[in-house]
């Protein structure tokens, strides 16, 4: 399994008061997805520093009483990745069920502690 993308995502109601501040550190929008989910449209901006970090901005559904901060591991094998996190007994937020569009196969995995990582694998056209 590669690991292709390790970086924050923030997801929030405040959405556009996070991407201001890290305008203001010189980070730039690169693009802004939306995905479709069981719950609504999710929009996300993706920014860039010059020195090469990233970070993920996510618009909340208003499903969370504050901002929740995750790791993005995109994988270029989802069902190895996943089988390794719950092998350290991550459990999936969505029971057994993933997250399925056009484009990605996502689920958000949760430790033993109480962290979390964003597991998405890209499918490709």
């Amino acid at each position: 399994m590669k690991i292709t993308t390790f970086d924050p995502i923030i997801y929030s109601n405040k959405a556009d008061d996070i991407i201001r501040v890290f305008e203001d550190l010189g980070f730039a929008k690169t693009h802004a997805p939306v995905t479709e989910t069981e719950k609504g449209d999710v929009s996300s901006v993706r920014m860039k520093h010059e020195n090469g970090y990233h970070v993920d901005v996510a618009a909340a559904l208003n499903d969370v009483p504050g901002d929740v901060t995750l790791i993005r591991m995109n994988v270029d094998n989802f069902a190895e990745a996943y089988d390794i996190l719950t092998a350290h007994g991550f459990t999936n937020t969505r029971g057994d069920k993933t997250l399925d569009t056009k484009s990605a196969k996502a689920a958000t995995m949760v430790s033993p502690s109480g962290f979390r990582i964003a597991l998405v694998e890209h499918i490709k056209k």
